[in-house]
């Protein structure tokens, strides 16, 4: 399936922040605190996330959580102070992974496409621009490949992701999906690829290539190195 044979694309209207990670990697960062919460410049990463989507237009928010998810609801509240309408999906038996975290939250994010952004990412990727074409069940940014990961995701061609030969993008942690790519999965931990890539096969995920700023924060060090960059900025 080719792009030029999805004529027809939905912007998501409700968005989902994934928030539910452990962050063992970032420890002893993560130790009393939830990596989405951790700061860049004095403000915390889902906050970057929470402003960005609002000014987008997309103020109906979920955000999933578990280690220390109360702090996370703390901090946010309801939203209205960022001029969002937030609501929670705990994982109060432990995280579900990608797939199942979502999963769980899908009664929460009826109504068409919804966009779903990792909690530990920063980007300056405009919202706004944010589509699910008809005819896929998945829409996935794709970025060039970082250094912690120089062999690549996923190919895209003519807007088509596959795992097929060729140059490779990195997934950025941002996509847009159709609640039916989860038709047939069940309650409990999943991930997530596994399940994108089977929908791959079937020729139902669409890409983009995102050239703008993308960090995925994932260690102390990038984070480290995010915050150098906006003191760069401020110098």
């Amino acid at each position: 399936m080719k792009m030029s044979e999805l004529n027809l694309s939905e912007m998501p209207v409700k968005a989902m922040i994934l928030a539910a990670g452990r962050g063992k990697r970032m420890r002893p960062l993560t130790d009393q605190v939830p990596k989405p919460l951790l700061t860049v410049a004095g403000k915390p990463l889902i906050q970057y996330h929470v402003e960005a989507l609002v000014a987008a237009g997309i103020t109906q928010i979920v955000v999933n959580h578990s280690y220390l998810g109360n702090q996370i609801e703390a901090f946010l509240g309801n939203g209205h102070s960022f001029g969002a309408d937030i609501h929670y999906s705990p994982e109060l038996g432990g995280a579900l992974e990608t797939g199942g975290g979502i999963h769980k939250a899908l009664p929460l994010l009826q109504g068409g496409p919804f966009l779903v952004i990792n909690g530990d990412l920063w980007s300056d990727y405009d919202f706004s621009r944010a589509i699910c074409p008809a005819g896929v069940l998945a829409h996935l940014v794709l970025v060039d490949n970082p250094v912690h990961n120089l062999k690549g995701d996923f190919l895209l061609e003519e807007g088509v992701v596959s795992e097929g030969e060729g140059e490779r993008f990195t997934f950025s942690g941002i996509g847009i999906y159709r609640a039916e790519l989860f038709s047939g999965c069940h309650s409990g931990a999943f991930p997530l690829a596994p399940l994108l890539r089977s929908t791959m096969v079937r020729g139902l995920v669409s890409g983009e290539h995102f050239e703008g700023k993308w960090r995925d924060i994932g260690t102390p060090q990038r984070l480290e190195g995010l915050n150098l960059y906006y003191l760069q900025l401020d110098a």
